[in-house]
Order: C-alpha cells, then sequence, then structure tokens
C-alpha cells in the first residue's frame, strides 16, 4: 500500500501540534537516531536502541525503554509506511519528568552506490560521541561542500587529522585490515555492524590516527551510514585508488546484516 503523504510527524504517539514542539522549537537540546525501514524491519535495532538509552542517560539522567522507542515506531509507521527512512529525536519539555518522542517518518533512502567526493573542512563536533541535534556546524560545512560540487564534507582537526564526514563514518582498507579514525566522532550503527561483517570475511578493524596527507596510501576508503556503504573516489583534488574486490567485499558484508523486527 503506497503511504498517503510522503512526510509524517507524531510526538509521543500522537499528532505533532504546536504544543507539543513548542520546546523543541526554542531548545535544541536532545539526542536522536536515524535508521532506514524496509518491511517495518532494521537493521542493527538493539544497536539502535543501546544508542539511545546510553544518550538519554548521558542528557536526562535516565534510562529509556526501548519497547516504549519501538511502539511509537510502529505507530508512525502505520499500514502505509512498510519502507521508510526513521528520524527520532528524544527531548524532555520544560518542567516535564519525563522526555518526550519525536518520529519523522519519511520515504525510504540509500546512499548511492558511485564514488563519492568529499572537501576537507578544519571542524569537530562537540560531544561528538553523541547522535545530538545540534548540527549547525556539520550542516553548515555539508551544504558548502554540496555547493561546490562535492557530496559530502569530511570533518577534520589540527594537523590534518580525520574524524568523519558531516553525515557519515569514513574507512580506510590498508590491505590487511579496516582502519577507522582514531578522533573524536560518532560511532555509527552501519560502522558497528560492518566490523564483525568484515571480519568475518577476514578484515578485522583497528583504531588510528589517519590524516588527510595518508589517504593515497590507502587501497581504498569508504563512507557508512544509515543510507549504506560507497567508496570514495577523491577527496578535494585528490583521486583516490578504488580497489574493486573490496569494494565488493564491503557491500557483501554490508548485505549480509540481518534485518530486525521493529
Amino acid at each position: 500500500m503506497a503511504p498517503a503523504a510522503s512526510l509524517r510527524v507524531e510526538v509521543d504517539g500522537g499528532p505533532a501540534t504546536a504544543d507539543r514542539l513548542r520546546h523543541l522549537a526554542l531548545v535544541n537540546y536532545g539526542h536522536l537516531t536515524v535508521m532506514q525501514v524496509r518491511g517495518r524491519r532494521t537493521r542493527g535495532l538493539g544497536l539502535h536502541l543501546a544508542r539511545l538509552d546510553a544518550a538519554n542517560r548521558e542528557l536526562f539522567g535516565t534510562g529509556l525503554d526501548g519497547d516504549r522507542v519501538r511502539d511509537h515506531i510502529r505507530h508512525a509507521l502505520g499500514d502505509d509506511f512498510p519502507d521508510a527512512t526513521i528520524r527520532l529525536v528524544v527531548f524532555r519539555p520544560d518542567e516535564a519528568e519525563d522526555v518526550s518522542i519525536l518520529v519523522i517518518v519519511r520515504p525510504p533512502h540509500d546512499m548511492p552506490a558511485a564514488p563519492q567526493s568529499l572537501q576537507t573542512v578544519r571542524y569537530e563536533r562537540p560531544v561528538a560521541h553523541i547522535k545530538h541535534v545540534g548540527a549547525f556546524g556539520q550542516i553548515y560545512h555539508g551544504s558548502a561542500a554540496g555547493r561546490a560540487g562535492f557530496d559530502d564534507a569530511l570533518l577534520t582537526g589540527p594537523g590534518g587529522v580525520i574524524s568523519e564526514t558531516s553525515i557519515a563514518n569514513i574507512g580506510f582498507f590498508d590491505g590487511d585490515s579496516v582502519v577507522w579514525p582514531d578522533a573524536p566522532l560518532l560511532p555509527g550503527i552501519t560502522m558497528q555492524l560492518l566490523e564483525p561483517a568484515l571480519a568475518a570475511r577476514g578484515l578485522p578493524s583497528r583504531r588510528r590516527t589517519v590524516r588527510v596527507a595518508d589517504l593515497p596510501s590507502f587501497d581504498t576508503v569508504f563512507v557508512s551510514n544509515s543510507g549504506g556503504v560507497a567508496p570514495v573516489g577523491r577527496v578535494d583534488d585528490v583521486p583516490l585508488s578504488i580497489d574493486p574486490e573490496l569494494v565488493k567485499t564491503l557491500f557483501e558484508a554490508y548485505e549480509s546484516v540481518p534485518w530486525d523486527v521493529i
């Protein structure tokens, strides 16, 4: 059944009224997760719920019940959105004892499989380990990169140390293993799912400092987020190597991840 509209927004299982959204519009404080849903299933559901619970404890001092989260997602999907992109935001209205859950349902989205191009910028997300709503900097740099003809911005710190992109994790194949940046970053759900899936194919993961100057030394560079995975073909004006066999292994590892019933 096709959805009646391309967008649905609910707060705590009900209509997203002005009163329910007032606090979130005025106070930019909360956390979120984004997931792709196909057939009312998503990859890494347990990791999403763990992310929300941990962030809620850090931001609001209390856990977040996973069954409540699942109930709100199912309600927002209804009978007419079996496939969707879910953006779930948790915030606490003024003087409220408990948090509120905002669920935004949009059409499904997959990352383009074509090689991506990235523009380096000097920016590090504050409180990078939390997927939070304070995203002005990354939106600004991502949009600027798009206007310059790139797919995304590559966030870097002092000395050109790479952390992540504005909307994705970045990984590197060095021939023997997968290297993830040892820098402040969000441990993305897809990144967490890829690590064991790639290890099962003979590519263990490790962390180390990676600088922009190091990029040409890698066999393949790739990005990952809720939309999937893709190789990186260019950073600034520097073309990067892409090993077809490594890319094939990357896609196979991603596709091997099971879908969980919400």
